[in-house]
């Protein structure tokens, strides 16, 4: 062999290195699985503390890193689901609530005139996979089209995305859906998605498994709910039996993913992520330490479980108090198998150095942006951010009309109830974040609701 094609299989066999994930192992890129549950609160698992049954999901974060400020970029589905995807936040998409939102024709503001669906013009994590030669799938749950079924979704589903197998799953019908029978999907979703670890040999790939529970309505069969009757510590936490026990069944569901992914030898080289889409709704459920749940911006709605694992990389039994949002997961794992990020606009950052042991960065600050109604939960328009320990809350009613108190100020660290509201006795601090969460509107041209024009009398 002369000395210059020598030379030449070196530089590409070190430039193939260069582009395998952050273990530099001999095994290929990483492949990557990613779960997705619906409406699962932070305490609503054992390992975060709550009163669950999780064993499955415990050892997945005993195996990996378990992130203990980890946020959705919305307290609502879609706007969540839209900033995985394409690392953008939800107000810079204008897709600000989920879709299609409710109509409050009595309401004091106007809600703005919001995107419902995700564009096909936006790049997303599966598309980028895809062409760097992954097989992408997608079952479950996906809530970005413009209606959630045929005809109308098709235009706008998860396989004009990016993802090459695909299905789409609902909520089920309260009055129509047989509680005895998977009423939420997360065996059929657990099925196709062992089908397709089965069929994959040679190759990375890229799984999404995108859970409908534990979403309401509160079904589940009557054997696994009676399990849960009179239990102690539920009732201390005011959880319905029924939500534990779907609680449970999604538990399950991972687990058979887990285990399917040990008996096909491809632990080492599998990136595992568990994760929710918001807080849990508090009225079925409640979310302590945190404030409120679904739909508000404050903790309960937004602070939501995040899991990794990936044994070349992360160290099992590890913890971070890295605060991170939905906008950071497409750059944090192009970063973790080892690909460049596309040259697009994106408002996520990586953080593999956390995931690798270093410290949280300080000075990380998130934006959240929900002008709309809620009636779930009673939210009403908003924006928020988070500075360091500090939270900010902005709301639109006294804001446009100058009739109540506008904002609300909380040292996250000294009081995570967000109970002491510290407007006045940190003025500095209130004006320097006030006017970084208007710069920030400003950045992004997120839409403001309006003041409706009264009908005379």
């Amino acid at each position: 062999m002369t000395g210059l094609r020598f030379e030449y299989l070196m530089a590409f066999a070190l430039m193939l290195a260069g582009c395998r994930g952050v273990g530099d192992k001999d095994e290929g890129a990483p492949n990557i699985v990613f779960i997705l549950a619906d409406d699962l609160g932070w305490n609503q698992l054992s390992c975060y503390g709550g009163p669950y049954h999780t064993p499955n999901i415990d050892a997945l974060a005993g195996q990996g890193m378990r992130f203990t400020q980890a946020y959705a970029s919305a307290a609502v589905c879609s706007p969540t689901r839209a900033a995985i995807h394409t690392s953008k936040y939800p107000a810079r998409l204008q897709l600000t609530d989920f879709i299609k939102g409710q109509p409050f024709p009595d309401s004091l503001l106007r809600q703005p005139d919001w995107r419902k669906y995700l564009p096909l013009e936006e790049v997303t994590l599966a598309e980028v996979l895809k062409k760097n030669g992954y097989r992408t799938a997608f079952f479950g749950k996906w809530h970005l089209s413009p209606e959630k079924k045929p005809p109308e979704s098709l235009p706008f589903n998860p396989d004009k995305q990016g993802f090459d197998e695909t299905l789409v799953t609902y909520k089920p019908h309260s009055e129509l859906t047989d509680p005895e029978h998977d009423p939420h999907n997360v065996d059929s979703i657990t099925t196709r998605a062992l089908d397709f670890l089965d069929k994959q040999e040679d190759g990375p790939f890229f799984l999404f498994i995108s859970h409908n529970a534990i979403h309401d309505p509160l079904m589940e069969s009557k054997a696994r709910i009676d399990r849960y009757l009179g239990d102690s510590t539920l009732e201390q936490y005011r959880v319905r039996p029924e939500l534990a026990a779907m609680v449970e069944r999604l538990d399950i569901g991972v687990g058979k993913v887990l285990d399917k992914i040990d008996q096909l030898d491809l632990y080492d080289n599998t990136v595992v992520i568990f994760y929710s889409d918001n807080g849990g709704k508090e009225l079925y459920a409640s979310q302590h330490p945190f404030r409120k749940g679904k739909g508000w911006l404050y903790e309960g709605g937004v602070r939501v479980p995040l899991i990794f694992r990936y044994p070349p990389a992360i160290q099992p039994h590890s913890t971070s108090d890295q605060v991170l949002s939905s906008i950071d997961l497409f750059p944090t794992i192009m970063d973790l198998v080892g690909l460049e990020n596309i040259h697009q606009e994106m408002d996520g950052k990586s953080f593999v150095k956390q995931l690798k042991g270093a410290l949280p960065e300080e000075d990380r600050t998130l934006y959240w942006h929900y002008p709309h109604y809620h009636r779930g939960s009673g939210m009403q328009p908003a924006s928020a951010l988070r500075d360091g320990d500090y939270k900010l809350i902005e709301w639109h009613e006294a804001l446009l009309t100058g009739g109540g108190e506008a904002y609300e100020l909380y040292d996250l660290n000294e009081d995570p109830g967000e109970l002491y509201n510290l407007v006045n006795s940190k003025p500095e601090i209130f004006t320097r974040l006030k006017e970084r969460l208007q710069q920030w509107k400003i950045a992004v041209n997120a839409q403001m609701p309006t003041i409706r024009e009264q009908v005379a009398e």
